[in-house]
């Protein structure tokens, strides 16, 4: 499983959180499954900040199934008493089968009428095994749901979740044209592609992948310049990653730094 980490920005104020990858079955409609699981003190209030990965996730929780569209900001939750969730991070070719189009959903959430996905979640979460069990136990039940309800990936869809792999896992892409020469495809293709399966222009999904490999870096090493990590990551110059952070997530990369002495989160 990749870090579990990338995307959170404060790790430490995590409540226990597992990804488990998904099933081979589901692997073109998933990219992985991610629990949290927290119990917090009566009176207190946890409150989770991330800069979202930039995709779809579906979501479910004791009351609620909930379809989430494309996020465009730094988003945060506020973790309360004693609770759990279980959502699927959703590659490119599944997204159609909730949403035509993903850009009119951008930033929201909005409850997905299934409630048999919720009903076998719930039963799943709340049996009464170990944890690695039931999570499991899960993960394979909301496996089951999409196999059911979504399909194979379309030749269309599986397009779509070439291009996320190539922008997620290739640092030297930094613009859209990088992404239509290896996709063989023209830039205009590239737009129509990530409009219909991300609803995100292509260069927002770069620029995500770039802030949230940024934050990694400025938390977990904290030995290395700005400037240095700008270099690494193929930015211009230290002041495109600095404005696009602050423009991303409302402070500097400075003082993100130091909110996080030692890479260990405050």
């Amino acid at each position: 499983m990749e870090n579990e980490s990338r995307g959170t920005l404060y790790p430490a104020r995590l409540p226990t959180l597992h990804r488990l990858a998904a099933p081979a079955e589901i692997s073109g409609l998933v990219r992985w499954f991610w629990i949290p699981e927290w119990d917090i003190a009566p009176g207190r209030v946890s409150r989770q900040e991330l800069l979202p990965f930039a995709a779809c996730n579906l979501v479910v929780d004791p009351g609620f199934v909930g379809f989430s569209g494309p996020p465009t900001q730094r988003s945060f939750r506020d973790l309360e008493g004693r609770g759990w969730a279980v959502g699927a991070l959703l590659r490119p070719a599944a997204v159609p089968y909730f949403v035509a189009r993903p850009s009119e959903v951008r930033d929201t959430t909005a409850e997905f009428n299934a409630p048999d996905l919720r009903v076998a979640v719930t039963a799943a979460m709340t049996a009464d095994r170990d944890g690695e069990t039931y999570r499991g136990e899960a993960v394979s039940a909301f496996s089951a749901w999409i196999v059911e309800n979504i399909g194979a990936p379309t030749p269309s869809g599986s397009i779509g979740n070439a291009m996320a792999d190539l922008i997620d896992t290739d640092p030297s892409i930094t613009r859209v044209e990088h992404i239509a020469d290896r996709l063989s495809m023209s830039v205009r293709t590239v737009q129509r592609l990530a409009e219909r399966y991300f609803g995100l222009p292509p260069l927002t999904l770069i620029r995500r992948r770039r802030l949230q490999e940024a934050a990694e870096l400025l938390r977990t090493e904290p030995g290395t310049s700005v400037a240095a990590i700008a270099s690494e990551l193929g930015y211009a110059d230290h002041a495109h990653l600095a404005n696009e952070f602050r423009d991303a997530l409302g402070f500097t990369a400075s003082r993100y730094r130091r909110s996080n002495p030692g890479g260990r989160g405050f």
